[in-house]
């Protein structure tokens, strides 16, 4: 497998982009190499510019839940795109596709469209201090909500990938609200109440898809929503990446909570650039036009994005393929430990619905601490080798796999043979 043609792109990218990409995962930087370009996708496969092709696994990092081009949003796309791009006004597809997202969130009687998931989760915790009228706002180590100042603090994912603490440019003023507490560890949430008495709300993503799924154990979110409710405290779930991934809906439903403000993206635009906050209508009602906390967006509910939401989310609940991911994720996970222990390698695998991911440790992973406790240099190997036998994946130890319904048997033959192949690799380092 040659990759020519990626190397000469990514050196071609470094003289206009910054390290030759738009977000730096994408720089395999903790991997090795460089990165690879891709050209085109269909259904479970993705294909890069020297005519690789691979299963993917990544899906843009879950929206493609359906597989790559599905035929029905392809339509909705393309009947959109010949009506116009973008009008900066309101269009009958954001009625509908807001009605769709309620409906699917118990709880949720109005949302908001805006352009990201980092957008949703800024106006969502900005929103939970405007209606409690306090100022700080609890988030998890690992947990990962975007790139907006106040909560780019022990944030996983990328800032782990890249060894880095924070993000220089952020003024300490901006962080001087947000408070860190262990995930899965109530206790770290209580002692901060004990200190502080202006508390907005705690957030978090109901599984951490940013630390490797990371599961709550033991009632966690329950137990952090009844005591919030004693505290006057907003709960703010972040399904960024969890929403409608598990099931119809959220994450949280299957966890049994439900939260004050919900956070979404990437899935509800079926591929596009798109986020949403949404909450009961005694919250939402303080957003503006109806209330004082203002929040706009020239783009938000883009009729492109609108459209393949619409359609997007209108086949994945009729084709309802929950059951179907449970299934294929438990064998990925069969595969993986069945070939750590042919090679004696330490491996433990954490998944959830439909995002998978195998940390090369022998520590159960249930926070940050103990996904950091991975070795990377493993990962490395397994990564590249699971490249050079064609599967596509994140290029980070702490991000999650993501299966989409279009993946086939002949999809999973082929990720088995990968997967032991690259054991193999990883047990001759």
């Amino acid at each position: 497998m040659e990759f020519k043609k990626s190397q000469k792109l990514y050196n071609k990218g470094l003289v206009n982009l910054v390290g030759a990409v738009n977000s730096p995962v994408r720089a395999f930087a903790s991997v090795g190499g460089n990165p690879l370009f891709i050209e085109k996708a269909k259904g479970s496969k993705i294909k890069d510019v020297d005519g690789n092709s691979y299963i993917d696994l990544v899906l843009s990092y879950g929206p493609m839940i359906l597989g790559h081009r599905h035929k029905k949003v392809q339509k909705a796309i393309t009947k959109a795109l010949k009506n116009g791009y973008s009008f900066g006004a309101s269009t009958a597809n954001e009625i509908k596709l807001a009605k769709i997202v309620c409906d699917a969130f118990p709880g949720m009687d109005k949302v908001r469209f805006v352009n990201s998931g980092t957008e949703a989760v800024l106006s969502g915790t900005r929103l939970a201090r405007a209606y409690t009228g306090k100022d700080k706002i609890i988030k998890f180590a690992g947990c990962y909500h975007g790139h907006q100042d106040s909560l780019l603090v022990a944030a996983g994912s990328g800032l782990a990938t890249l060894s880095l603490p924070g993000s220089k440019g952020v003024p300490e003023g901006a962080v001087k609200n947000t408070l860190i507490a262990n995930y899965n560890d109530l206790d770290s949430v209580k002692a901060h109440f004990e200190k502080h008495d202006d508390i907005a709300g705690v957030i978090l993503e109901p599984v951490a898809g940013n630390m490797g799924v990371v599961i709550p154990q033991n009632g966690f979110l329950k137990e952090l929503k009844a005591f919030l409710e004693s505290k006057g405290a907003l709960l703010i779930v972040d399904e960024v990446m969890t929403g409608f991934r598990s099931k119809f809906g959220g994450a949280q439903e299957l966890l049994g909570v439900e939260a004050d403000i919900t956070c979404l993206g990437k899935v509800i635009g079926g591929g596009f650039p798109v986020g949403a906050y949404g909450a009961r209508n005694e919250i939402m009602e303080n957003v503006a036009p109806l209330g004082g906390m203002y929040q706009a967006g020239t783009l938000s509910g883009n009729p492109i994005a609108m459209a393949a939401g619409i359609s997007t989310l209108t086949e994945l609940k009729k084709q309802n393929p929950y059951d179907l991911f449970n299934d294929i994720a438990a064998q990925i996970e069969e595969y993986l430990l069945a070939s750590a222990k042919k090679y004696g390698i330490e491996l433990s695998v954490n998944r959830f619905g439909s995002m998978i991911n195998p940390f090369f440790t022998s520590t159960h992973v249930t926070n940050f601490e103990e996904a950091q406790s991975s070795d990377t240099k493993k990962f490395a190997v397994f990564f590249w080798e699971m490249i050079r036998n064609g599967v596509f994946l994140p290029p980070s130890q702490f991000e999650a796999w993501f299966l989409s319904s279009a993946i086939s048997k002949k999809d999973l033959n082929k990720i088995e043979n990968a997967i032991d192949k690259s054991m193999e690799a990883v047990s001759k380092m």
